[in-house]
């Protein structure tokens, strides 16, 4: 076995704030929808990705991508959602043997609702620590990133709807 290329310092130092992102924005996005909404920001996630598809519907399948998601955690999610009445489950009409996942009414008024403040607690945790220039660069270095860790890009979200056509962060 080969020596590993270690990291370099400025690496070492770069990639220890980055692991400490990994736990902390989901733990600080969690506890705000958690405390406004009693939902994770997983089930937040799929239900926006619900509510700008068309007809806000998709294959479960369509979603767990969307959501970057395996299926079986996405279906536990959406168990949970049909439980509160945000989303119903019906057979794929084309074919008959997908699902398909569709926002409710009441699904759609509840992520209409939570929006303002999940948008409020994303702008606060991360676009209001940087510039428009470190916006711009933290597109670049997650697209950098995202290429290696799903080359296939089939776990990305596709890319968000206007703020216009859209209420969800």
């Amino acid at each position: 076995m080969s020596e590993p290329q270690w990291l370099s310092d400025e690496e070492q130092k770069a990639w220890r704030k980055l692991a400490a992102v990994f736990t902390l924005l989901p733990a600080s996005l969690d506890a705000q929808l958690q405390h406004d909404a009693a939902l994770t920001h997983f089930a937040y996630f799929a239900l926006a990705m619900l509510s700008e598809a068309p007809d806000r519907a998709l294959r479960m399948s369509e979603l767990a991508a969307r959501s970057s998601s395996s299926p079986s955690r996405l279906s536990h999610t959406i168990s949970r959602l049909e439980n509160r009445g945000f989303v119903r489950r019906t057979r794929a009409a084309e074919d008959g043997r997908g699902q398909v996942a569709q926002l409710t009414d009441e699904g759609m008024a509840a992520i209409v609702d939570m929006a303002p403040g999940h948008v409020q607690a994303v702008r606060r945790f991360v676009f209001d620590a940087l510039s428009p220039e470190q916006v711009r660069q933290l597109d670049e270095i997650t697209t950098a990133i995202l290429s290696k860790v799903d080359p296939d890009g089939t776990l990305v979200p596709p890319p968000p709807l206007s703020h216009s056509e859209s209420t969800s962060a």
